[in-house]
């Protein structure tokens, strides 16, 4: 009985080192097939999109600088004589990163689509996904990188750019004293001189630590069978990670190396936000030991830092107290022991015990959350093509990218209308969180760790816990729908009798019309990230289609739907 356990064991082992070895070989094999074409693809279009729009890219901000109201005219003259290097930077870097990006991603994203195959349920599938997964996708997944790429360049860009020329005087004008102007220059040197030079001693003094940390936690997860490799379907990925261990650490010195140039150069700015060279010199020293003491943290090295941390930020920053709002225990910390809000971290491989496959399922995903952001707009939008307060009309101004009122209505009100119906949801079913489609909660415990989402969700959480304080009654709930839906369109709001009326007390009417305007400002802000712009037209284009099918105008007409979207 003994011998055939051992020998059921065995074949096990041998087992998993051939799929191993097999998956290595065959994802390597189609990285070199298929990487060629996806990297020249994503290289070739990136890099288009870059020369083509750099003359209109200079002619924008430019005008955008002269025209603003936020600059004085020393600032304005300062910008204009430092645009020709920025966007020397600009053209350099971004050739530079989308060169990186379409040689790893058309390489290694094959690769490791090899190795997820073996999350499929049966041999047979395990064996075709292997073959097939990663090719063509892969293709078209570089395809999908350049479009977000030219949305955020043509589309995202622009927008910034109009919010600053269109900016109320009221907001507080930025002002340079010329004799800052030096100082700025000075540190911003100084920064260069000491802060590249200490990183990248940190980083590589550090590099074997983070080396065989890394090996040593992943052994000890293989022999305990925990973390990814508590399933046998994950063995090979896992056996994957443990391969491109050093890859990722001489990837953590690299950007280490490249950050540190913008981390330094950020002392001009502290000189000119602080007006104190003083503070700038302080920042260039304490962002040293901060990079230090938060690279110990990761580790698991001696707490605190050699270097000295001075204080270089005049004024501590502080919660709201109007609002009370439960915070992650990851954002207390970027607030260090100084009283200075930590620089943008570096990027450092995580050496925390990794969760199962089982365990993952749990934590809610970014891409899920984008996914039912867009199912709420589709959702809402049927909803109200239904009762004809959205027109089809709307839906091809806005796919046709015009910006008047009927074009925002779905662009920034459809987006609105349904993060409110979101939010108000939530608020009834008492939930800490924000509610999902399918009834799961996203909170600061299972959120996705993501920077991005982080300008976003807090914001949100404090918007529903002040539309919470403040206790709309239904009939101010419809009338903050046509606010949120409608904004300046006075006509078609009060065409729509939805049960809302304005309320009589200024205090009441201005409350509404904070929360309005900041709701329609974060959706403006979320509409501004790349992949965004894509799947809202493809929400859109859905609703057109759902029009059109409701109409009779469906692929038997004498015109398919989704040729009549096209023709748009």
């Amino acid at each position: 009985m003994a011998v055939v356990t051992n020998l059921g064991s065995c074949l096990k082992i041998s087992y998993v080192i051939f799929a191993f070895c097999s998956a290595f070989f065959l994802g390597a094999l189609k990285g070199l097939i298929v990487g060629p074409i996806a990297g020249l693809t994503l290289i070739a279009g990136n890099v288009g999109v870059i020369l083509g729009l750099f003359p209109a890219h200079v002619t924008w901000t430019v005008y955008t600088v002269a025209k603003t109201n936020r600059f004085d005219i020393p600032l304005k003259l300062a910008i204009l004589v430092a645009l020709p290097a920025l966007f020397g930077i600009w053209l350099g870097l971004s050739i530079a990163v989308s060169v990186l990006v379409g040689v790893g991603y058309g390489f290694f994203t094959p690769w490791i689509s090899a190795f997820e195959a073996f999350r499929q349920d049966t041999e047979s599938n395990k064996f075709f996904h292997c073959l097939v997964d990663g090719t063509w996708g892969t293709i078209k997944g570089s395809c999908t990188v350049v479009t977000d790429f030219a949305d955020l360049c043509y589309h995202s860009y622009p927008l910034y750019l109009k919010e600053l020329r269109e900016s109320p005087a009221s907001d507080e004008l930025q002002t340079l004293r010329l004799i800052h102007v030096p100082g700025c220059i000075i540190v911003g040197l100084i920064g260069l001189v000491i802060d590249i030079p200490l990183f990248t001693a940190i980083a590589v003094v550090k590099s074997p630590y983070l080396l065989f940390k890394g090996w040593y936690r992943l052994s000890q997860d293989a022999i305990n069978r925990e973390g990814p490799f508590l399933e046998i379907a994950c063995i090979p990925v896992a056996g994957l990670t443990i391969l491109l261990w050093p890859i990722i650490v001489i990837g953590f010195v690299l950007t280490t190396i490249f950050s540190s140039i913008f981390v330094g150069l950020y002392g001009a700015i502290v000189v000119f936000q602080e007006r104190s060279f003083r503070r700038g010199v302080s920042y260039v020293i304490a962002v040293v030991g901060e990079f230090d003491e938060y690279t110990n943290d990761w580790l698991y090295l001696r707490e605190g830092t050699i270097f000295p941390k001075p204080r270089y930020r005049m004024t501590k920053g502080s919660f709201s107290s109007e609002v009370s709002v439960v915070v992650h225990p990851s954002a207390v910390s970027r607030v260090n022991s100084s009283g200075s809000v930590e620089p943008p971290a570096m990027l450092v491989p995580s050496l925390v015990r990794s969760v199962s496959v089982r365990g993952a399922i749990q934590e809610v995903r970014m891409v899920q959350i984008w996914e039912h952001m867009m199912g709420w707009f589709e959702m809402e939008g049927k909803e109200l093509l239904d009762q004809g307060v959205i027109t089809p009309a709307d839906l091809y101004e806005s796919l046709k990218g015009r910006h008047g009122n009927e074009s925002s209505v779905i662009s920034v009100g459809l987006p609105s209308y349904a993060l409110l119906h979101t939010l108000v949801r939530s608020i009834k079913a008492g939930a800490h969180g924000v509610l999902l489609l399918d009834g799961s909660e996203v909170t600061h415990l299972n959120r996705p760790q993501d920077k991005f989402l982080d300008w976003f969700f807090n914001p949100i959480m404090v918007l529903k816990d002040q539309i919470r304080v403040i206790k709309l009654g239904e009939s101010e709930v419809r009338y903050l729908e046509k606010v949120v839906l409608f904004g300046n369109h006075e006509q078609r709001m009060e065409a729509w009798d939805n049960g809302g009326t304005p309320p009589q007390e200024n205090l009441r009417s201005a409350q509404i019309q904070g929360i309005s305007r900041r709701m329609m400002g974060m959706v403006r802000s979320i509409s501004k990230l790349p992949t965004y712009r894509r799947r809202f037209r493809q929400v859109v284009k859905a609703l057109i289609t759902y029009w059109l099918e409701k109409q009779g105008l469906n692929r038997t007409g004498s015109m398919s739907s989704g040729d009549f979207i096209e023709e748009v």
